[in-house]
């Protein structure tokens, strides 16, 4: 068996549900096909739910009511068939229903849960309606019948795997299964997700709870591509990654691949192959076990990164100095990105405000503290390049312009790190695009 993932774009129209129909059909083995939400419509949604919290009543019906008249006139362009039609419109008008209910009710972090679900739910009723219009047999699995988060708000593998099979031996005949990515079900039952871009993370769990032959994801791009095509001209498909130096280029800010994705397939040692769902004879890219080849692969930026500077001449060379650090950090649980250290200083970098004043309070208890904000790290990942001095030579020969205000060598193998003024991001791509990748 294998997993077929589905992004907002890829179901975002009609006729691209055409496409992922031929493709899941042309399939030579058993399926699992997960569907994101219709794009566009999770951030409606939770622009619905701030409009709720800020109770602001009228815009936010305004908000749905748009969002339903998107889906009414999808679905009339989708199905043909009266009576499935008549069905679609009969389902949507529930689901639309239960968001106007919302206005009477108190909003809560359980009730916004419920509403965010609402978009993946909507999107795999509707490509189930497609297929049986269609006459493809298959079956709708309810991701929130499996897919169940633990006391620590960790996917549960070991249950998601039992419940799973368990759902699966009901259909021993049926070849093709359709269910929804993002959502579950938390540890206390109630309705859940797996944060923003989760649709990735529950197609590899899914892999991995099934050790399927092949996790797919399915994009609007043929693979990762070397660097990032939004703001440099001309970029290149990589053929092949390590699961290593994807997990690398998804966290520091390759936005094909959602970061959480390799860790669950790669427990399996399972193939993740990203693929274009608008090109679906391109190469595209595969991650596995193997790099494939040794050297540079790819350029990654991550942004809204903040710098913290912490020096303390008192604590020189004093055991514990770095613990009381990471202490501060770890009771904010806000993860650090990069570090460097001198006997008297440690610099961090971390991607989220949300404590910061708290963090900064307390460091200035045990030194002085500089924060620095629009920061942004460029990572260049590649098999074994932080082993050579050649890499590093090259690198910083394509960027002497650039003011880099922290470097990160030799924590990985597969990597080198640097942190530049935000302003600096596009120009820095564009240097090391033509300074590594001779493009």
């Amino acid at each position: 068996m294998k997993v077929m993932k589905f992004g907002g774009t890829s179901v975002g129209k009609p006729e691209r549900m055409h496409q992922i129909a031929e493709l899941i059909t042309a399939a030579k083995e058993p399926v699992i096909v997960v569907l994101s939400a219709l794009s566009g419509t999770t951030n409606t949604l939770v622009e619905i739910s701030n409009r709720l919290a800020a109770s602001d009543k009228q815009s936010a019906i305004e908000k749905i009511t748009t969002l339903e008249n998107y889906y009414q006139n999808f679905i009339h362009d989708l199905l043909q068939d009266a009576s499935i039609l008549a069905r679609a419109n009969d389902m949507l008008n529930e689901h639309f229903e239960f968001l106007k209910i919302t206005q009477k009710i108190s909003l809560s972090d359980a009730l916004n849960k419920d509403i965010l679900a609402q978009g993946e739910l909507m999107s795999t009723k509707l490509f189930s309606l497609f297929l049986e219009q269609a006459k493809i047999e298959h079956t709708l699995l309810p991701a929130l019948d499996f897919m169940i988060l633990d006391q620590n708000e960790e996917p549960d593998l070991a249950l998601i795997q039992e419940k799973l099979n368990g759902l699966l031996e009901n259909y021993p005949t049926i070849n093709i299964f359709v269910t929804q990515g993002y959502i579950c079900r938390n540890a206390k039952g109630e309705v859940d997700n797996l944060k923003r871009g989760g649709s990735d993370y529950t197609a590899s769990l899914i892999a991995a709870a099934l050790k399927a032959s092949v996790c797919e994801i399915w994009t609007d791009i043929d693979g990762m591509h070397n660097n990032d095509p939004r703001v440099v001209d001309k970029t290149v498909a990589i053929e092949q990654l390590s699961f290593d130096e994807a997990a690398e280029l998804a966290y520091f800010g390759a936005k094909i691949l959602h970061p959480t994705c390799i860790w669950p397939a790669q427990q399996e040692n399972i193939p993740v192959k990203l693929l274009n769902t608008m090109q679906p004879t391109a190469l595209g890219t595969v991650i596995k076990k193997e790099a494939g080849s040794v050297g540079v692969k790819a350029v990654a930026a991550k942004d809204n990164i903040i710098a913290i500077k912490i020096k303390s001449s008192r604590m020189l060379l004093a055991y514990g100095f770095l613990r009381k650090i990471f202490e501060v950090f770890e009771k904010y649980k806000t993860p650090i990105d990069m570090i460097t250290t001198s006997e008297v200083a440690v610099s961090v970098t971390i991607d989220s405000d949300i404590h910061l004043d708290e963090i900064i309070t307390e460091l200035n208890n045990i030194a002085s503290v500089e924060v620095e904000q629009n920061q942004t790290i460029v990572s260049i990942v590649g098999n074994e390049i932080a082993k050579t001095d050649a890499v590093l030579n090259k690198l910083f020969q394509s960027i002497n312009e650039i003011p880099v205000t922290m470097v990160s060598y030799g924590g990985s193998p597969h990597n080198i790190s640097l942190l530049i003024p935000s302003e600096h991001k596009t120009k820095t791509l564009q240097l090391i695009n033509k300074g590594l990748f001779d493009l």
